[in-house]
This record gives structure tokens, C-alpha cells and sequence, in this order.
């Protein structure tokens, strides 16, 4: 269970406090096989269900998911986590996704619409208020889902320059720098109308982004443009080989490291997809039992997918073929409530 300085391997969970989780899961990663064996839980915080690990690995970060809003940060370098300081409000309600970037921690407040700027001092620990709330603005065609901006996730890009929101409510991608403190929009990607995209992956080569939309069981490949902080839509890829009996719900999405393949999750059929990257296009393998019931999301470490499966309540990993990149389940851990997993 040990890295190659000898140090063991760990994973965290997020989860919802208020469907029964257990809050923050600390697990340790077998050095054979992938598999999780669970070590503690910490409830400091209700629904922490994205978390997100400083540079260095010595601070972990998490959401409460809720209507007031809030991000707390956690010291890991001991056997669990242990919370410095008080959650710190960001400003927007039920914050689904947060990120670390330039000295500050991101987070994407879904119900608001809006993301918001923490500064995190040079201890690791979280200023008592953020700098700076970026809201944004729009509708999209789904009367019911697209009302209004709802930010969903906000991740740095490969050149650590800038910072791109995804909104699923006004079917855009909002490219921001960060200056003072606060974000500032520096460009706005308008992508299919009623696509609702949801979550982002970049490819590792850095010139190419993979946007997967909840509202139509797609994903977008963009071309990415550091220098210029720009994206432009290529082309769309179907993350079912049919169409879905209802509703589909994709949620996570992953490049591999080596960037031959893409992974997507999709709820409402409880399938792990993968694709292999072929340029600008991406081509749909096949698909497998995401090993539970509604992932939320998915992760890869060293050659393992891991996804957290929300309603039935565990975290299942598989061993990614290395010729074709299609996942084979290994095993399963139990966490009620499982959001996310994220490796130091």
C-alpha cells in the first residue's frame, strides 16, 4: 500500500451526510490489485461531496453541498483528517464542485449559478471570506433544468493560467484568469443548445478538452488554445451505442494519462463508457456495468478506474485493459452515499 517512496497510498471520499454518508472517507490503496480498505470517517462538515487535495497533498478541501454554501479545508498529513478552521460561506448556494487554483481554492455553486474565489493562506488554511464571486448569466432550452446559470464545475486548465466553469444551465463554457483575487471572465464558449454540459477532462497533451453533457448523452471535443485561452467545439461523440430508455444522466468523465483513452459514467443506465482518442475525434469501444447504482463519479489511478456509485453506496475499481482500454470490475467498497474519490 506504499508509493515508491514508501509512503502509503490513500484515497478520500465524498459523500452526502444527508442521504446516511459517512462524510469524508480515508482509505488506503493496496499496492496490488487497486483495491480500497476503508480507515476513518470525518462528518465536519454536511455533504462534503467533491474534494479537492492542495499541492503537495498535505491539505484536503471539501464542498458542503448545501443551500448556505460553504468549502472547509482538512490537515491529511496524519493518520485521518483533521479540520483547521471553520468552513469558510462562498458566497452561493449548493457548491457541487471545487478546484485549486493560484493560491486559491474554486468553487462551482450550482444552485446560484455562480463561482466563487477562496484565498487560501500560505499554511494551507482558508481566509474567513472569499475574494471575489463571478455570477453568471443565461437560460438554455430545458424548461425545466435550464432556468438559469448552473455552474457545475470549475477546473484549472494543464497550463495553470486559466480556470474554465462549466454551466450546465446556459449550455456555455466560461473561461476566467484570475486577478486580485477575483475571476474574470475572459471568454464565454457557447456549446449546443440544450446540451447541459455538466463536467470537463482535458486531454494530457493540453490541446484538447472533453466536455460531457447530462442533458444529451454526449460528449463535446473542444480544441484548447492556452496561449489565447480559448476553445472551439469540434465534434460530438454518443456515450451509448443506443439511445437511452429515458433520461440518461452522464456524470463523470476522465482522460487517461497517457491519452489514448477517454471514460465516461452515465446514472441513468449505471455504465462506465470508454472511448479511444483519435485526433480531434473520439470513437465509443464499448460500455460495462458501473458495478452499483448511479455514479456520480469517476476517477483513474495508476492503471485503476475507481467510481463512486451514490445510491448504492460504494466505490467499485477496475483494472483498465492497457491494449483496449475497457475497464474489468475487481471489487467494491461500501460508503453510503458515495459523490467522489480522489487520489494523493
Amino acid at each position: 500500500m506504499t508509493d515508491g517512496g514508501g509512503r502509503r497510498r490513500r484515497a478520500f471520499i465524498g459523500s452526502f451526510t444527508a442521504a446516511g454518508g459517512p462524510g469524508i472517507v480515508t482509505a488506503a490503496v493496496a499496492a496490488r490489485g487497486g483495491a480500497l480498505i476503508a480507515l476513518s470517517s470525518v462528518d465536519g462538515v454536511p455533504d462534503p461531496s467533491y474534494l479537492a487535495l492542495a499541492p503537495g497533498g498535505n491539505t484536503l478541501y471539501a464542498v458542503s453541498e448545501t443551500a448556505q454554501g460553504a468549502v472547509a479545508a482538512y490537515r491529511v498529513s496524519g493518520p485521518r483528517p483533521e479540520r483547521v478552521g471553520p468552513a469558510v460561506p462562498v458566497g452561493g448556494q449548493e457548491p457541487t464542485h471545487l478546484s485549486v487554483f493560484a493560491g486559491h481554492v474554486l468553487t462551482a455553486n450550482y444552485g446560484s449559478g455562480s463561482v466563487t474565489a477562496v484565498p487560501v493562506r500560505a499554511d494551507g488554511t482558508l481566509a474567513p471570506a472569499p475574494s471575489g464571486v463571478l455570477r453568471h448569466t443565461g437560460s438554455g432550452p430545458h424548461t425545466r433544468r435550464q432556468q438559469g446559470p448552473h455552474a457545475h464545475q470549475v477546473q484549472p486548465d494543464p497550463s495553470g493560467r486559466w480556470a474554465v466553469s462549466v454551466d450546465l444551465g446556459t449550455d456555455s463554457l466560461r473561461v476566467c484568469a484570475l486577478r486580485d483575487g477575483a475571476l474574470e471572465l475572459h471568454r464565454e464558449i457557447a456549446l449546443r443548445p440544450g446540451s447541459g454540459p455538466r463536467h470537463l477532462a482535458f486531454h494530457p497533451g493540453g490541446g484538447y478538452a472533453y466536455v460531457l453533457n447530462e442533458l444529451t448523452p454526449t460528449v463535446t471535443v473542444c480544441r484548447w488554445d492556452a496561449e489565447n485561452g480559448s476553445l472551439k467545439p469540434l465534434t460530438e461523440a454518443q456515450v451509448l451505442p443506443g439511445a437511452p430508455a429515458g433520461d440518461a444522466y452522464p456524470s463523470g468523465i476522465v482522460a487517461a494519462p497517457d491519452g489514448r483513452f477517454v471514460w465516461t459514467a452515465t446514472r441513468g443506465e449505471d455504465v462506465l463508457s470508454t472511448f479511444a482518442v483519435e485526433g480531434a475525434e473520439l470513437r465509443l469501444i464499448g460500455t460495462v456495468p458501473c458495478g452499483g447504482h448511479w455514479p456520480r463519479a469517476l476517477a483513474e489511478s495508476e492503471g485503476f478506474l475507481y467510481v463512486a456509485n451514490e445510491r448504492s453506496g460504494d466505490v467499485s475499481w477496475y483494472a483498465v485493459d492497457p491494449a483496449t482500454g475497457l475497464p474489468r470490475h475487481e471489487g467494491s467498497l461500501r460508503v453510503p452515499a458515495a459523490s467522489c474519490v480522489i487520489f494523493d
